[in-house]
């Protein structure tokens, strides 16, 4: 328990390549992707396992134990020792219609939440970029609510060799800026990449410039702007939505 303790640090993990996964439904999409080395849960919680695959370990633990492998408030019951799941760009990139790019997301809840929103939308991959927050960081995990186990997620330190090679691969890359000079519903349709930039500064000059377009949402009250998981699921839905039409 102690070594799996370890896991909360990101260069652990990037060593080992191992991460945990807190919480029945991630644990479920984490066995459906055949990720598990080892579940961990506590005796009595035989309602929140799913069935497990052949080799893969199930531990019993005490709450107290447990709690220490979850970083929520609330722990789940039942964790996941898990491999890593990402892919290359370029495997992630080919045959896509619909990517988000999230270039130096750095809080672990959005960038979670952008996969989340992405998977709903029917997007086929997320690239994080730059420096973006870790995959594996436990928040980013629990907030992807299991989506970090259904659709292929990638990791490239460059944010502007993702932006090429997402347009390499026949994407229009559409950088969200309020400042933008085109509204969300008059943004070409067509094979999209999203380009999603930092909380707090947004979108780099020279970064922005490689997109073909700079779209803003429309603020229709007061507010200032939206938040970057709110903004990207609002222009990931507007691509599936012209996409099922």
């Amino acid at each position: 328990m102690k070594d799996l303790r370890k896991l909360s640090r990101r260069s652990v993990r990037t060593e080992r390549r191992l991460f945990l996964a807190d919480g029945p439904n991630a644990v479920e999409a984490a066995l459906e992707a055949g990720c598990v080395e080892e579940v961990f849960a506590r005796p009595g919680a035989d309602d929140l396992l799913p069935d497990l695959a052949d080799g893969v370990r199930l531990t019993w633990v005490d709450d107290r134990a447990l709690g220490s492998l979850s970083e929520s408030v609330s722990p789940g019951g039942v964790v996941a020792l898990c491999r890593y799941v990402d892919v290359p760009l370029a495997e992630a990139l080919a045959g896509a219609r619909l990517v988000a790019i999230c270039a130096d997301v750095r809080d672990p809840g959005n960038a979670g939440t952008v996969i989340r929103c992405a998977d709903a939308a029917g997007a086929d991959a997320v690239v994080l970029a730059g420096s973006s927050v870790d995959a594996y960081n436990a928040k980013t995990v629990r907030a992807s609510a299991g989506s970090l186990f259904h659709l292929p997620v990638s990791v490239e330190r460059s944010a502007e060799a993702a932006v090429r090679a997402a347009k390499d691969a026949g994407l229009t890359v559409l950088a969200a800026d309020g400042a933008g000079e085109t509204r969300l519903y008059d943004a070409p349709a067509g094979p999209t990449a999203w380009l999603f930039g930092n909380e707090a500064w947004g979108l780099p000059a020279d970064l922005a410039d490689l997109a073909d377009h700079r779209v803003a949402i429309p603020i229709h009250g007061r507010a200032e702007s939206l938040n970057l998981s709110t903004a990207a699921a609002l222009c990931l839905y507007e691509s599936a939505r012209r996409r099922g039409a």
